[in-house]
């Protein structure tokens, strides 16, 4: 049942994470902050691990893997982009970003894992791009020269954590096909904070204001985004191809648009509801063409 619900609750959830990320910057360092939430989540993972019998990686490549997976689609790419959406890159830029994804998996999947993509997967990502580009276009269009200028570095850094969990999911996809993912998933949580803590102290301030709304953001961040949504992924990648998993991400940005038209009050035009609509049935026809 869960592997059903999986690629429709997945990007339902992912997409909560720009919310999370706009609201973090308002009250803490947002680095500072992803280490306690690495914190959070592993320890609750670990006692869960532990309380249900999970059974640990036996061996120091299976420990290495782990580790190295959760560098890459933890610290690399969360602490790029919650960095870069700190220091003003507009979350459409990095929405637009983050849906080009699906493209570079496509295109590398079949040298890194042999997978084969078809005429009609192709078209599905090809019209899955078109959707997301008409659904943030009307807000790259109000973006001014020096604006887009002063934001070159950070949209630097969101594209390599794009590139980050690119790689990470070829790299769970070809050395963590077998193994408990709950203890695989705490082990990804101890690789993100060794990356992450040294870059927390390198390049944030650590302040955390832990306020009522720091708190539920937190909870939220921790059981829903670090555990929930990344078990869901890991499921995804295990059980399906790189590519198809990858598609999902189509989702996320038109998601993200209506969680900001009905959380706060951003209207959406009919070109953006167009875009929408294409998005969805391009990752449908990708999703289709690979069953």
């Amino acid at each position: 049942m869960l592997a059903r619900l999986a690629p429709v609750l997945f990007p339902l959830i992912w997409s909560t994470g720009w919310i999370v990320a706009r609201y973090t910057v308002d009250f803490a360092d947002p680095l500072a902050f992803l280490c306690v939430r690495y914190i959070c989540a592993g320890a609750a993972l670990a006692a869960f691990a532990v309380a249900s019998g999970a059974q640990w990686p036996r061996t120091r490549a299976e420990w290495t893997h782990a580790l190295v997976s959760g560098v890459l689609l933890h610290a690399v790419y969360l602490g790029g982009v919650w960095w870069a959406i700190e220091q003003g890159v507009p979350a459409s830029i990095s929405a637009l970003i983050a849906a080009s994804q699906p493209i570079m998996t496509a295109f590398l999947a079949p040298a890194l894992v042999g997978e084969r993509i078809g005429s009609a997967r192709w078209a599905g990502v090809a019209l899955g791009f078109v959707g997301i580009c008409l659904v943030l276009m009307p807000k790259l269009l109000g973006l001014e020269g020096a604006q887009l200028r002063a934001a070159l570095t950070p949209i630097g850094v969101n594209f390599v954590a794009m590139v980050g969990v690119t790689a990470g999911t070829f790299y769970q996809k070809r050395y963590i096909h077998s193994g408990d993912l709950r203890t695989v998933a705490v082990l990804q949580y101890v690789g993100a904070l060794a990356a992450g803590l040294p870059a927390a102290l390198l390049f944030g301030d650590m302040r955390i204001d832990w306020t009522p709304t720091a708190w539920v953001v937190l909870a939220w961040s921790v059981f829903a985004l670090s555990i929930g949504a990344i078990a869901l992924l890991l499921l995804l990648i295990r059980r399906g191809e790189v590519s198809r998993s990858a598609q999902l991400i189509y989702l996320v940005p038109p998601l993200s648009a209506l969680q900001a038209h009905f959380l706060f009050g951003e209207n959406l035009t009919p070109i953006q509801i167009v875009g929408m609509a294409l998005t969805v049935c391009g990752v449908a026809l990708a999703a289709r063409s690979g069953a």
